[in-house]
């Protein structure tokens, strides 16, 4: 479940209370959760932690031991957590990786992934470049307007999966796609060269808006997700359409909203988000 605003709150808190500190010792319960550079984990004893980054859904933590830099790169997947020590934890058995540290603000991080969707991978700058570049594309949060409305215009992708498609634009699920697409009154299924540019341009600002505001609230604790301090997210309350079928659209329209059966659930209004044929002057 964690998207782009959970792992931005979890990098910003880590960042906070990690960087400076040194790893003393490191716990691994199960080594396929390691994706790649398992070889290279002895290295990280003795590192001091220089940096938290986010990129799309995943953590980056970078360290420096004898001038040399190396990365661990936490993937959230579906299920993926990480937490502080003095984060309750449900089912501590899907803890499967914790790193022991001193001179910080927090003595551990634990890796918690009861579904294992996502892994760790321990990296170089070069592996960390291969990383970031075959999974992720454009930052919502960065990527300029237009670049958006040329994406939109260059695919017959339909919208929702497209918002989705982390090497299309990093970082967005289901969760914030249904409510992005909402508060925009398009359809999921609308295909993304038939969305006009003025529609196109508040696309892009309404999904910047509520990728924000979901951040400064601590993101959406919806199953089992928690800041890495145990803190549940308050976004789940700004809520209009996700998980919400059958309840009357917020709108005001009076219909009810709807949920699709596919893969990934789409939760929309059916009169405030129809489909639009294209226009041809």
């Amino acid at each position: 479940m964690p998207e782009l605003p959970e792992a931005e709150v979890a990098a910003r808190q880590l960042r906070e209370q990690i960087v400076g500190s040194l790893v003393n010792d490191y716990w691994l319960g199960r080594e396929d959760i390691v994706r790649e550079g398992l070889f290279l984990l002895q290295w990280f004893r003795g590192a001091r932690i220089t940096g938290v980054e986010r990129r799309g859904k995943s953590v980056i933590i970078a360290f420096l031991r004898a001038k040399q830099t190396k990365f661990l790169a936490a993937e959230l997947g579906m299920t993926g957590l990480l937490l502080f020590r003095k984060a309750p934890t449900k089912y501590p058995q899907h803890t499967h990786f914790v790193l022991h540290l001193e001179g910080g603000g927090e003595s551990e991080i634990r890796y918690w992934n009861p579904r294992r969707f996502g892994r760790l991978s321990l990296l170089d700058q070069a592996g960390l470049d291969q990383y970031t570049s075959r999974r992720f594309g454009p930052d919502p949060l960065v990527m300029g307007p237009m670049q958006f409305v040329r994406l939109l215009s260059s695919t017959r992708r339909r919208l929702k999966p497209l918002l989705m498609h982390q090497q299309a634009i990093a970082g967005i699920g289901n969760i914030y796609a249904n409510e992005i697409l909402f508060r925009a009154r398009l359809h999921p299924d609308q295909a993304a060269n038939q969305v006009e540019e003025k529609a196109a341009m508040r696309l892009y600002e309404i999904m910047g808006d509520v990728l924000r505001e979901a951040i400064n609230l601590g993101g959406s604790s919806v199953r089992d997700y928690f800041a890495p301090d145990g803190t549940e997210g308050q976004y789940k309350r700004r809520h209009l359409v996700y998980a919400k079928s059958g309840n009357t659209c917020p709108n005001g329209c009076g219909a009810v909203i709807k949920r699709s059966v596919g893969e990934r659930s789409s939760f929309y209004c059916p009169r405030c988000q129809r489909i639009r044929s294209p226009r041809f002057d």
